[in-house]
């Protein structure tokens, strides 16, 4: 194989992709696959992490972009414990309490005594709050619906049902 400069080394402008040999020298098969989703997730997890900066901003410019997802779970669940969000997100208790007080701080979220357990706390959303998620989540709708607007609806359900799948999945 050659390449002609412009990266296309099958001339019919597709890049040739790397088969193993016995050594080991390349991926093959189903490697290619994971080699590609591996590739696609990477930048899809970039993208998200960006977007979630940008939308913890318009909900109010002092929140961290990570808090945004705290906001998120509890605008879809309702009341929740501490140690149910931190779980959830995948961080310590500390972390948590901290996160916890900035968003209380801001007005964002309020706590009240467990009825069931007179120790514990639930966190909710506020009212201002809850607009202010409400608002963000629907613009971000709206980006959607104008992003994929060329898409057909069974492949946007495709889509959602693949991610459901995955997600899913590595929650095991």
């Amino acid at each position: 194989m050659h390449e002609d400069g412009n990266g296309d080394e099958n001339g019919d402008g597709r890049r040739a992709e790397a088969e193993v040999s016995p050594s080991g020298a390349g991926p093959s098969g189903a490697d290619r696959e994971f080699l590609a989703l591996e590739r696609e997730l990477t930048v899809f997890l970039r993208r998200a992490r960006a977007s979630s900066g940008e939308m913890a901003r318009e909900v109010h410019p002092d929140l961290e972009s990570a808090a945004y997802g705290l906001l998120v779970r509890l605008d879809e669940c309702g009341r929740q414990r501490a140690t149910e969000l931190a779980a959830y997100i995948g961080v310590g208790k500390a972390t948590m309490s901290r996160q916890l007080r900035a968003l209380e701080h801001l007005g964002l979220i309020a706590r009240e005594p467990d009825p069931a357990d007179g120790r514990a706390w639930l966190v909710h959303l506020t009212e201002e709050g809850r607009s202010r998620v409400g608002k963000v989540r629907e613009a971000r709708r709206a980006r959607y619906v104008s992003q994929l607007a060329h898409w057909d609806r069974r492949e946007v359900a495709e889509l959602a049902r693949l991610l459901h799948q995955l997600n899913r999945g590595m929650e095991k």
